[in-house]
């Protein structure tokens, strides 16, 4: 005899996840973040956010971009498959949630944690500019914006795990001080995106500011120019002279984006001079040609009608409040605020 089904199904884990709208997106966010989110939101419990505050905390001056930052942004999540009835979606800035929190957590959040955080230190003694409260306090809005959903997991790169750890020591230090009988704030765990790095154009980690990304909805004739006129093996000087794919800029792209029988192809051509390094950027092209092509056909829909990404975004911000107010009572009910 079979098992009985149960009443309701067992709840899905709730993930949580943000980006920040600095500007287009590129191949490194897709593989890096957005393409793990597409696969999540069947099965997980979704909340990704736009998160902007985050954005002024490096980017305070640029006001004047960043509400069209905002939704190119979206767009370019609707645009690789993150579906909105499946995810809820929505902005940091109109969730004041997040920012009560922020300033609930804070008070039994020692500095010195912030102060340690490696990107902390590296970014402020390149730029001064950076040594604000706002960037100081990065690490803890991050770790409001994770509690305020009970977040089971936060999908991030490898050098993203330091904020989780801090976001599980903030939630295990407010239990033990506010909840010891029963933990409100349960401690996230980090899952590893599968690329959590994707070479540039020059061979470094593809990224706007340097100026070696190829953008998610780049026009076919910018990704070919981009990509046949990426610099290879510097000791391929004439077409006539062997290389090795592994000092290639062009390598990890085959890695990432080519069959099996094309990397091994480029690779024997390569190191024979039987093909020109022209010749080895040309699959690349067409597949990412490929894969970009479903992006280019999602975005225009949408940006054929900005108000629909609007509603999008307004019925997601909607529904992340309902669920950070009923964190908020009860954050505030342990801290004797329930009055």
């Amino acid at each position: 005899m079979s098992e009985a089904l149960p009443d309701h199904p067992p709840a899905r884990q709730r993930v949580l996840s943000g980006m920040r709208p600095t500007g287009a997106l590129h191949l490194g966010h897709y593989h890096g973040a957005l393409k793990n989110w597409v696969r999540l939101q069947s099965s997980h419990d979704c909340f990704f956010f736009v998160a902007d505050w985050h954005a002024l905390t490096t980017h305070y001056q640029d006001r004047g971009e960043i509400e069209r930052n905002v939704y190119d942004m979206v767009i370019d999540w609707l645009a690789a498959g993150v579906d909105p009835e499946q995810a809820t979606l929505f902005i940091q800035s109109r969730m004041p949630e997040h920012a009560e929190l922020f300033t609930l957590l804070a008070m039994s959040t020692p500095s010195s944690w912030l102060e340690r955080i490696p990107s902390y230190k590296d970014q402020v003694e390149k730029n001064r500019e950076l040594a604000t409260y706002g960037f100081l306090g990065y690490p803890l809005l991050q770790a409001a914006d994770i509690l305020i959903y009970k977040a089971a997991y936060v999908p991030v790169g490898e050098d993203q795990t330091a904020h989780v750890e801090v976001t599980r020591e903030v939630a295990r230090r407010f239990n033990r001080i506010y909840a010891p009988e029963r933990a409100i704030l349960p401690e996230p765990q980090e899952l590893l995106t599968e690329t959590a790095r994707l070479p540039g154009l020059d061979g470094q980690k593809m990224s706007k500011s340097a100026g070696n990304a190829i953008a998610m909805r780049d026009a076919p004739a910018v990704v070919e120019e981009k990509v046949r006129t990426m610099p290879t093996d510097p000791q391929r000087v004439r077409l006539g002279d062997p290389g090795e794919p592994t000092r290639c800029p062009v390598w990890p792209l085959h890695e990432l984006y080519s069959t099996a029988a094309t990397q091994a192809w480029a690779a024997q051509g390569c190191r024979s001079a039987g093909i020109g390094c022209l010749d080895c950027k040309q699959p690349l092209i067409q597949a990412i040609h490929k894969e970009q092509e479903p992006w280019r056909e999602r975005a225009e829909s949408y940006l054929a009608n900005p108000k629909q990404v609007q509603w999008i975004v307004e019925v997601g911000t909607e529904r992340a409040r309902a669920v950070a107010r009923k964190t908020l009572r009860e954050v505030r009910t342990a801290m004797g605020l329930a009055y």
